[in-house]
């Protein structure tokens, strides 16, 4: 062997086994989920004698397409109206301005306590225009929605009476999603969100651990949000930030799993792209900022360790493209130095991949009773290319957020339900690849090459690992080439409809 072989080999098998500590966790709140099933939020053991007010959020940021169904939506919430207050704060700089001024001056007239609220300037982006919202905030009680979400009429109503216990400083709702069977990349995102807010949050808040409000589709308690610091918007991921800080001093977070909230589902590759960009970018900030206080606070190990597996999670995009790049040289060294041996090692780690991701995200199907296991596994191969279609974004995530790179915030485009909306909205607000299709483009490349090269030394256990990232560099490719601005609809599900 050569004097590079053995540490490449050490390297590709010690991210393996890294990588797959983060598969075990899966397992591991797929467990703590099931063992905890009796303490499943119920209905409100306590409730009001005299409602709190309620303030309603909805910070909008160029969002022309949905902002009226959005501001419709929550004028037609059941609510005492002399106990509501809805703030529509609109940083936005195009007609989506005209477009809401005009509808909170309609709904004035029909009497809804509507108020437009705008900023000199887009200072801390979202995290700033809830912390200018809250300066004249009368409400007791603080929801936040955002521009694509459309709240079912008793959505404070289910949730108000959890804050008659005084220790509690936030409720979450699960969010559901009008067009998760628009093409397989929502079916896709579908499946991912189920798990986060079935296994994740359900998980963690039913066994005492920490977890995040969401940013939307929530009710906050003010003075947690007060006591906690305010909204900051040093992280790309304020409600992370401040629920952990919220969290550590000593208020607690509920999660109503039974409580759905309609919203929308990004439909393109790039826009999908941008959101894991800042939600993976947030979350290692919010790491950065928070962990060594988490770390030496009094809180349980149990508390501590879920803590850092959570805002940690993302630290396994570099790492899998890592192991990627190394995926060839390693298969070679093997074939050549060692004459074949250990080549089968990489298929043991595909098989726990694998089996930890259809588990995690098909039952999580089942627990919000969209069927059987069975009805989902086909799915799972794609998954797993979709995820590895993030490495590149991802990583280049956490690299910024580990430099303290500053990046803007970058909001997700919203494109309505209904497809005359669409087509339009894609021409508006739809943005090319850049970046980020040029690099998937390169690795797709490199995988065919390695897929080639897997097929030339016969190692045939190898080859369903090289086509998942093929695949999944592949169509993160095709998805960004079709749907480039100017592209037409229909190419869309014709580009997905090519990868069923």
């Amino acid at each position: 062997m050569g004097p590079i072989d053995f540490p490449l080999l050490w390297s590709y098998f010690g991210l393996m086994a890294v990588l797959s500590l983060f598969g075990l966790h899966r397992y591991a709140l797929v467990y703590l989920y099931y063992r905890h099933r009796r303490r499943k939020l119920g209905p409100p053991t306590e409730r009001f004698e005299t409602l709190p007010g309620i303030t309603v959020q909805l910070p909008i940021y160029n969002e022309r397409f949905v902002a009226r169904d959005l501001l419709d939506a929550v004028c037609a919430l059941r609510y005492p109206r002399h106990l509501l207050q809805v703030q529509v704060l609109d940083d936005s700089t195009d007609e989506t301005r005209t477009i809401l001024e005009c509808a909170v001056r309609e709904k004035q007239a029909l009497g809804e306590p509507v108020e437009y609220v705008r900023r000199p300037t887009r200072e801390g982006f979202k995290a700033g225009a809830l912390q200018t919202g809250l300066e004249t905030a009368l409400g007791e009680l603080i929801a936040v929605l955002d521009a694509d979400f459309a709240p079912e009429p008793d959505f404070l109503e289910r949730l108000v009476h959890y804050f008659a216990d005084p220790s509690v400083g936030m409720v979450q709702a699960r969010w559901s999603y009008r067009n998760r069977n628009g093409s397989v990349l929502t079916r896709l995102q579908g499946l991912l969100l189920d798990g986060h807010f079935v296994f994740e949050h359900g998980a963690r808040s039913r066994s005492g651990r920490f977890f995040n409000f969401n940013g939307t589709a929530g009710i906050l308690r003010r003075s947690m949000i007060e006591d906690a610091g305010g909204w900051q918007h040093d992280t790309l991921t304020e409600d992370t930030d401040l629920s952990y800080r919220a969290q550590l001093r000593g208020w607690r977070f509920l999660y109503a799993q039974h409580v759905e909230a309609p919203s929308e589902l990004p439909t393109d590759m790039a826009a999908f792209q941008v959101q894991q960009f800042r939600w993976a970018k947030g979350l290692v900030q919010t790491g950065l900022k928070l962990l060594p206080r988490i770390l030496r606070s009094g809180q349980p190990a149990g508390v501590k360790l879920e803590a850092l597996f959570h805002l940690t999670a993302n630290v396994a995009y570099p790492l899998m493209l890592l192991m990627a790049v190394l995926v060839l040289p390693s298969m070679l060294v093997r074939h050549s130095a060692l004459d074949g041996r250990l080549l089968w090692l990489d298929l043991p780690a595909f098989l726990l991949t694998f089996c930890s991701l259809s588990s995690f995200y098909t039952l999580a199907q089942s627990e919000v009773g969209r069927g059987g296991i069975h009805r989902h596994l086909h799915l799972i191969p794609l998954l797993v290319a979709a995820g590895i279609g993030l490495a590149i974004n991802n990583t280049q995530a956490v690299v910024s957020a580990v430099s303290g790179v500053s990046t803007p915030f970058e909001r997700t485009a919203k494109y309505s339900a209904r497809p005359v909306k669409a087509r339009a909205a894609r021409k508006v607000y739809g943005r090319p690849g850049g970046w980020r299709l040029v690099a998937n483009l390169v690795a797709a490349c490199y995988f065919a090459a390695c897929l080639v090269v897997t097929i030339a030394i016969r190692h045939w256990m190898g080859v369903p690992v090289v086509l998942l990232f093929l695949a999944g560099f592949s169509y993160a490719t095709v998805l960004m080439l079709l749907q480039a601005p100017g592209k037409r609809v229909g190419t869309f599900r014709a580009a997905d409809e090519a990868t069923r």
